[in-house]
């Protein structure tokens, strides 16, 4: 059941993040799209889509932060003395030139027996690549360079500000489409009595907050589905920085680790880093749609199926 936690937290996630955001602006009493008319919907857009995106890009720009301290990420000295350590830095360095990167990422590791890395930061230049200890301990050299070289790959693609940029997107319809419903739902209830009399404004809000988690679980269904896209792009990418034997070889010591005991216990990574790790991704027939990564073997298929190397 490890992929259905894991697809809940995803889910509830982005679901606190909207509603949290709509407490706060409810607080602060800021709904002056209601006037005494109806809605003010060029005023609503606004509102919704600077709210919608500030929250993603706020994520974004913590997202080194909330590694290091939720994770437990250990920065690696560029100058360490620890030869595995510093073949480690030094195969990301290289990875990295080779991709184009316009600086070379921070280097980090996170204390976790399951084999597992990830990218996160706010721009190409600012970026870090963490790496599990488990991976590191367990995966063979050619197997660590490819994860590495698709962990790079999505730093190299911009997929940080793509997908904060859906997400952005989707929290402003969300919010858009949820005051709208809630709006003609509330008018609908009150009938033929004067619009003026809106009685309590608490059944509108927790109609909002209804509407919104409603929207949220199909708005997380589209972010997913862009996370599976860019997934088989940073395969694509390591296949061609590294290797296109060390990517396959990298998911298929995946296929056998998540096979295993181990892999069903994994603990799941916070949501803004979740999007960017190298796991596997679920084949149920529902729960796939909700799953950032696609499964291991469509992603080894594409890959040896690939003809522009």
């Amino acid at each position: 059941m490890t992929w259905m936690k894991r697809i809940f937290l995803f889910s509830l996630v982005n679901i606190l993040m909207v509603v949290t955001i709509s407490i706060t602006l409810n607080l602060l009493g800021a709904n002056h799209y209601l006037t005494r008319y109806g809605i003010d919907y060029q005023q609503l857009a606004v509102f919704c889509l600077v709210w919608g995106m500030g929250g993603s890009f706020i994520s974004l720009a913590l997202s080194r932060f909330m590694a290091k301290s939720m994770m437990g990420v250990q920065l690696v000295d560029p100058n360490t003395r620890d030869p595995e350590l510093q073949d480690l830095v030094q195969m990301v360095y290289n990875l990295s030139r080779s991709a184009g990167l316009p600086a070379m990422p921070e280097v980090g590791i996170y204390d976790s027996p399951e084999l597992n890395a990830f990218a996160t930061g706010p721009s190409k230049a600012r970026s870090l690549v963490a790496v599990s200890s488990g991976l590191l301990g367990r995966m063979s050299k050619d197997e660590l360079e490819g994860v590495l070289g698709h962990e790079i790959s999505h730093v190299a693609n911009g997929d940080m500000i793509t997908l904060t940029l859906i997400q952005g997107v989707i929290n402003a319809f969300v919010m858009f489409l949820a005051r709208v419903a809630a709006f003609a739902v509330s008018q609908a209830l009150r009938g033929n009595n004067d619009r003026e009399e809106r009685g309590s404004p608490m059944i509108q809000y927790v109609m909002v907050f209804i509407f919104e988690i409603l929207f949220s679980i199909l708005g997380s269904m589209v972010v997913a589905w862009f996370s599976r896209f860019r997934e088989f792009r940073a395969d694509a990418g390591s296949a061609r920085v590294a290797g296109r034997d060390k990517m396959v070889a990298a998911l298929r010591a995946l296929q056998r680790a998540y096979e295993s005991p181990l892999g069903e216990d994994a603990q799941p990574a916070p949501q803004a880093m979740r999007a960017f790790q190298i796991s596997s991704g679920s084949k149920g027939s529902f729960v796939k749609f909700f799953s950032t990564h696609p499964p291991l073997e469509d992603r080894i298929a594409a890959l040896e199926t690939m003809t522009n190397l």
